[in-house]
């Protein structure tokens, strides 16, 4: 007879335990090779898988520094969008002409989610116990397929992509534009304004305003703009006197458009 195997114990609530067992792991000895512990076994062994993915992963991050490119334009009708190479296989599948086109749903929606669906579901159409992969047909067919499919779509990617045009468009072109003189009594007051938390110190503009090196305004209108503003720029910025303001004003014509220090 087995351990445990046909035996009942009955306990009196009255009677106060004291020599509790510690917490220990079942025995899975009449289940060999079949199933194991959770604790420590099974998480144990995840933990140590993960933490080499993750330790391998940082290693890559610190020795190949991500590649910076160009700000995203929208008006550049040209531009060849390209995912990162875990998507190169979805990519790819919008090339075909069952995908494409006028049966795009097909290649976006319907044929990625037949695939995840089928693997999400795959652990309730085979609920074998057995561990072997020999012994487990839906589940392995389904995961083989899977992986097939996702190394072709993306060697097919690699292969008909046009990787010399995608890493040109992408180039980081840095447009350093004229020396500001920061010595210049229009720097200083264009400073004190705080135009520069806006505009930037080097006239190059920002997320809320636009680059002055190398504006269309002429003196005239930026010495109005200053007082009155203009677009998302409110009234009554400026608060100096009308002397300092043409100073600002011929300051900033002189790096716009055929100004003397726009060379």
């Amino acid at each position: 007879m087995h351990r445990g195997k046909g035996m009942k114990f009955v306990t009196d609530s009255r009677v106060s335990i004291n020599n509790r067992m510690p917490n220990k792991s079942k025995d899975y000895s009449e289940y060999p090779g079949r199933t194991e512990a959770f604790w420590p076994n099974f998480l144990l062994r995840e933990w140590m898988v993960g933490a080499v993915f993750l330790i391998g992963f940082m290693t890559l991050t610190i020795v190949e520094a991500a590649p910076l490119q160009n700000i995203a334009d929208p008006t550049n009708t040209s531009y060849i969008p390209l995912p990162d190479w875990y998507f190169l296989f979805l990519y790819q599948l919008l090339k075909y002409q069952f995908a494409a086109g006028p049966y795009i749903l097909m290649g976006t929606v319907i044929l990625p989610g037949l695939a995840f669906t089928a693997l999400l579901v795959a652990p309730w159409l085979d609920q074998g116990i057995e561990r072997r992969p020999a012994k487990r047909p839906v589940a392995v067919s389904m995961m083989l397929l899977g992986i097939v499919s996702i190394i072709f779509l993306t060697w097919e990617s690699v292969q008909t992509t046009h990787w010399d045009t995608i890493h040109k468009q992408g180039e980081l072109t840095m447009n350093e534009g004229p020396e500001i003189d920061t010595a210049a009594k229009g720097y200083e007051i264009y400073s004190n304004q705080s135009c520069v938390n806006c505009h930037g110190k080097n006239l190059e503009g920002g997320a809320a305003a636009p680059a002055l090196v190398g504006t269309q305004k002429t003196e005239d209108e930026i010495y109005e703009i200053a007082d009155k503003g203009v677009g998302a720029m409110p009234a009554g910025q400026y608060e100096g006197s009308d002397a300092d303001r043409k100073e600002l004003a011929k300051f900033i014509a002189s790096y716009g458009e055929g100004g003397e220090n726009n060379k």
